[in-house]
């Protein structure tokens, strides 16, 4: 069987495994036929389904891939839309932009999207809207016990709140509703800068962003591209900045709030335009479909100074030797209010997400490692669980995603629902002794 076949594994190949079993599921039935396989021979759980966030090897547990149960169907009347568990956001767009709505997607329309909903889900319209997480209606999961559970706020409220953050730990979603918003077009696109611009263009950002409207979403990426024919020719080999800009509101409104960026120098390739929200994947400009090993790792800053700018360019400019990606995101805005039906999403006090992606050897872990360290004293000691990789699987890692509060009580509802921690391929959240 070939690898991109192979139904263990994913596009980050990071945590790649040897389950003692895989189910390739078309149905709800069949994931609750793979769970009671679980129990009865007493093995772990795990689920896949574009395996982009990769945590632990699924080795000697039974393999859930839902990459089969791809289905969608919109309301566009409720503005509402129902998403399989391995539904990539491309087929959701697909089903919802004629009807000029749009979900809380990632910027990558290749990933899976209930994974990324019951991590949170920072999107392009999260700081108008806040996390994809709190716009979600209803799901239905399959619970240790194998019963398969429609699950809402008013049915099922620790489960309901638990799941809406907390991943995979308490079942398998097998779908979700999620609420949609009327944005038919964006305004967006990236700037390239060439690396040599690098030192100018994160400090006049941290600038510019503090007084956007929350309809802009932006970020930075500090990268050496690859020199491969993929690549664009003007960045083709070279270190770039990149800003990537994704505007909600009105076009005019748009060209008006970049102008200042566009005047920050020579700009090696320029991609903002006014776009459908179809085309918002092409924002970000991410790989699509070839595989990859990638060590993520992440924190969220309170604050982005002119010393936090300093520490970022010295250790992942160019001048660092461009050994892994990071990206600066903006949070805050609708991110930091809390949703009307809470969940148990954490990072709500951070103002950017600081994301890095490294090969995994040695000194360039080291180098990533010296960037996350130097970046302490602006951290809320927060991470983001949809930015984490193979590396935050201990237990203080998980942690550092949610307040001790929530925590405590995630560990709670896991003991009542999952008392032998059955699912527990993830970013574990052990039961809470005592608590059954």
């Amino acid at each position: 069987m070939s690898t991109d076949t192979d139904p263990r594994l994913g596009l980050n190949r990071a945590a790649e495994s040897r389950p003692a079993q895989v189910v390739e599921a078309a149905g709800d039935q069949e994931v609750v036929a793979a769970v009671g396989l679980a129990a009865r021979r007493k093995r772990a759980v795990g689920v896949m389904a574009t395996g982009h966030g990769p945590s632990l090897s699924a080795d000697g547990a039974v393999l859930v891939n839902t990459r089969r149960m791809d289905g969608v169907r919109v309301d566009p009347a409720r503005g509402t839309a129902w998403i399989e568990a391995g539904a990539r956001w491309r087929e959701v767009l697909a089903r919802t932009s004629p009807h000029g709505l749009a979900p809380l997607n990632g910027s990558s329309p290749n990933v899976g999207a209930v994974g990324y909903l019951v991590g949170g889900g920072a999107g392009l319209l999260g700081r108008r809207y806040g996390f994809a997480a709190d716009h979600v209606r209803r799901l239905r999961l399959v619970t240790a016990d194998g019963r398969l559970r429609e699950v809402t706020a008013d049915a099922d409220p620790d489960l309901f709140w638990a799941v809406r953050g907390g991943k995979d730990n308490f079942g398998l979603v097998v779908g979700m509703e999620v609420g949609l918003f009327p944005v038919a077009r964006l305004y967006g696109g990236g700037l390239y800068f060439p690396g040599e611009a690098t030192a100018e263009v994160p400090h006049a950002y941290a600038d510019w962003v503090r007084d956007v409207p929350e309809a802009m979403a932006s970020s930075v990426l500090l990268a050496l591209n690859p020199d491969l024919p993929g690549v664009p020719e003007p960045l083709r080999g070279r270190f770039v900045t990149h800003l990537r800009i994704a505007y909600s509101g009105g076009p005019a409104d748009g060209e008006r709030l970049v102008r200042p960026l566009r005047g920050l120098g020579p700009v090696l390739l320029d991609t903002v335009r006014e776009m459908p929200y179809a085309d918002v994947g092409t924002i970000h400009h991410e790989p699509t479909s070839a595989p990859y090993v990638a060590h993520d790792r992440n924190l969220l800053l309170g604050e982005l100074t002119g010393d936090t700018v300093d520490t970022v360019v010295a250790l992942a400019g160019p001048d660092a030797g461009g050994a892994f990606v990071t990206e600066l995101r903006h949070f805050d805005g609708a991110y930091a209010r809390p949703p009307k039906v809470p969940n148990c999403v954490g990072g709500r006090d951070a103002a950017f997400s600081v994301f890095t992606g490294a090969v995994p050897d040695p000194e360039t872990v080291r180098r990533r490692d010296d960037l996350l360290t130097g970046l302490r004293p602006w951290s809320t000691g927060g991470i983001n669980l949809n930015f984490a990789g193979v590396e935050d699987t201990a237990p203080d890692r998980v942690r550092a995603a949610y307040t001790p509060a929530d925590f405590d009580r995630l560990r709670a509802v896991k003991a009542r629902h999952d008392p032998d921690n059955m699912f527990r391929i993830n970013f574990n959240i052990p039961p809470k002794e005592g608590s059954r």
